[in-house]
């Protein structure tokens, strides 16, 4: 293995990693890659021309632009692009969006979102109480399986649409499911974020999970009633519109909350993720012809003479493509922020601030997480960024590693689900833009007109803010690794 500062030669694959990039106005330019592509999403939404591709272009220009400001040779800028893209986040990410929309295609292809609606009408459970129960399945569901991104994709295509229909807001009933997906996200014991940040403090995750508990609870109350409160649409229930359906309501395709309900269970039980979204497609894909919800051809069909494979399955990852590429480009972009220097600068600035006291320490630990979240837009890879300079300065001051993965991973669960440029928050604008080809009446939602609405998320950030500011919660190490109170 040879290495020097710039880059790592593996001769094991004969490739090289690109370590440290040097930029024209230094750590500033490594910036302008990813601050382009946030003016771009901005300006293009409030416009109201942003798409998919368009935010591809946003990033792919942000890129080039990258280009003309790196003093380092090109050819190492390209590659860092490259080792960028690597990043094993990304590719799990694209994974769980593609088993999450194929689950969730088969069980919107069977029924469940007219079952879904026919229980809302026969029980008369719409408006603010749909959105408050939909924040509270999101976030079990999330919960259970590990994966808010996957819990944004299911929710999106089953429940958002049956929520219109009962007169829920579109609005509130899309902030509903990112919050549900955040709440699932910061407290799931197999989510990516909670492992990392477990991980990365040296905590073990059963009592990071356990410490956390308080503070999403405390969030995710006050946002139970506003969603309650506030989640009516304009008008009342019109029994006319479930035509909009295209199929008659009726309860047969509530059969499908069989598997739906065998994947949290599995995930409960610590089966991984992909192993319990496939049982839920193998589930379903054998209910469906079983019981008469659907033709077998409908969720997969081989058709000879147009020559092309079809189906629900198909449908369920195709329609993510774009985002799969969308994400690769932002990592990339992200990237750029550790290679040219910005993150190392952010930590020499925030701490000349700290000065030797505790609560500034926990508040540059909050700053640097949420700065970071404003640029890098996968939840994850904001989180791993920020890690070392977390454990540096937990340490430092003889913080709780539970504490530190908490105010670590709050913010960053929090923040991944709010940002109109998030991944999250794109994702599901994409899902809801696909579903106008099944129910042209849908209302699909800015991502700008959203974010407000986060409501969990919001609360979880001032209730880290708030404990960091005040040091309530706050627990330092003990002789034996235990928590003990501060004097």
């Amino acid at each position: 293995m040879q290495s020097d500062k710039k880059e790592i030669i593996d001769k094991a694959t004969n490739s090289r990693r690109i370590e440290h990039l040097e930029f024209y106005l230094g750590p500033i330019g490594a910036t302008i890659p990813m601050l382009f592509f946030v003016v771009w999403a901005i300006t293009t939404s409030v416009l109201k021309i942003s798409t998919e591709t368009g935010l591809i272009m946003g990033a792919l220009l942000g890129l080039v632009i990258g280009m003309f400001l790196s003093k380092s040779p090109w050819s190492d800028y390209a590659q860092g692009i490259f080792d960028g893209m690597a990043q094993s986040v990304g590719v799990v990410a694209i994974i769980a969006w593609f088993f999450a929309g194929m689950f969730a295609e088969i069980l919107k292809t069977g029924g469940l979102v007219e079952g879904l609606v026919w229980l809302g009408a026969v029980t008369e459970v719409s408006g603010g109480l749909f959105v408050g129960i939909t924040f509270i399945l999101a976030s079990i569901f999330a919960s259970a399986v590990g994966t808010g991104y996957g819990t944004v994709v299911a929710f999106s295509t089953l429940i958002y649409p049956a929520g219109l229909l009962l007169n829920a807001d579109p609005v509130f009933l899309f902030a509903a499911i990112l919050s549900g997906a955040a709440f699932g996200d910061n407290l799931a014991p197999v989510s990516d974020t909670t492992i990392v940040s477990a991980v990365t403090q040296d905590a073990d995750v059963p009592g990071v999970v356990r410490s956390r508990f308080k503070y999403s609870v405390m969030a995710g109350i006050p946002a139970l009633i506003l969603f309650s409160l506030f989640g009516s649409g304009q008008g009342q229930i019109d029994p006319n519109a479930f035509d909009n359906l295209g199929v008659a309501v009726e309860p047969n395709g509530l059969l499908l909350l069989i598997p739906f309900a065998l994947v949290i269970y599995l995930a409960l039980t610590g089966k991984h993720l992909i192993t319990s979204l496939t049982w839920g497609i193998l589930t379903a894909s054998t209910m469906i012809p079983l019981t008469g919800l659907g033709l077998f051809s409908q969720i997969i069909d081989f058709n000879f003479e147009e020559g092309v494979i079809q189906g629900a399955l198909i449908n369920g990852f195709t329609g993510y493509m774009n985002m799969a590429i969308l994400i690769l480009l932002i990592i990339s972009t992200s990237h750029m922020l550790t290679l040219g220097g910005t993150m190392d600068a952010l930590k020499v600035t925030l701490n000349k601030k700290i000065n030797g006291v505790v609560r500034r320490a926990e508040l540059a630990i909050v700053s640097i997480v949420t700065i970071l979240n404003v640029f890098i837009t996968i939840n994850t890879a904001a989180e791993i960024s920020a890690a070392p300079f977390v454990k540096q300065i937990g340490e430092q001051f003889n913080i709780h590693p539970y504490r530190r993965a908490n105010l670590l991973d709050a913010i960053t669960s929090a923040l991944g689900y709010i940002f109109p440029w998030s991944a999250a928050v794109l994702l599901g604008w994409s899902t809801l833009t696909s579903l106008k080809d099944d129910y042209d009446w849908l209302v699909v939602v800015d991502p700008f007109t959203v974010f407000p609405y986060v409501f969990h998320g919001w609360f979880l950030v001032a209730i880290m803010f708030f404990a960091a500011y005040t040091g309530w919660g706050l627990r330092l190490k003990g002789e034996n690794g235990e928590e003990v109170k501060p004097k």
